[in-house]
């Protein structure tokens, strides 16, 4: 089994309704993943989106950078969640998704990886532990992109996010 970063775009509403009622966002993020398992939207249009096993590598290279933002695991927790796959999981508000957005957009992944050797993700024990050769950062390179988009589409529309582990 694999662990994959995920992420699901909601209103203020529905995030207020998701904090009262954690089985009711399990639910939302069930049916709009269904609802985009057709076609991969694009991020700025996606509601959900996954890193799938670059989360790992992203949270590494992102604390690395003193990121301000834990755009990885989330920082607030639901306070009565259950376990969505591999733990409850965690929020962003809509000022945080903003603050994270604007930073992302002053970055690139060069800017990510610079001076990063793959030797430090294989003693890190970085998943999934891949890291065989310095062209192995390159791996990520795309969702890092893709994760921008979403999180600029977001702060956009003004919306929270919800992430977990699955």
């Amino acid at each position: 089994m694999s662990m994959n970063g995920e992420y699901l775009r909601v209103t203020p509403g529905e995030l207020t309704r998701a904090l009262k009622d954690p089985g009711w966002a399990l639910d939302l993020a069930d049916e709009i993943q269904d609802a985009q398992e057709d076609g991969e939207a694009a991020p700025a249009e996606a509601r959900h989106f996954t890193t799938h096993h670059s989360w790992n590598l992203l949270d590494f290279l992102l604390k690395r950078s003193a990121f301000p933002v834990d755009i990885v695991y989330g920082e607030e927790p639901f306070a009565e969640a259950d376990d969505w796959g591999y733990g409850p999981p965690r929020y962003l508000t809509a000022e945080r998704v903003q603050q994270a957005a604007d930073r992302l957009a002053q970055m690139t992944y060069d800017e990510l990886i610079h001076g990063v050797d793959h030797t430090e993700l294989v003693a890190a024990e970085i998943y999934p532990q891949i890291w065989d050769s310095p062209t192995s950062l390159e791996w990520a390179r795309d969702l890092f992109a893709r994760l921008a988009d979403l999180f600029q589409a977001a702060a956009s529309a003004d919306h929270a996010m919800v992430l977990w582990l699955d």
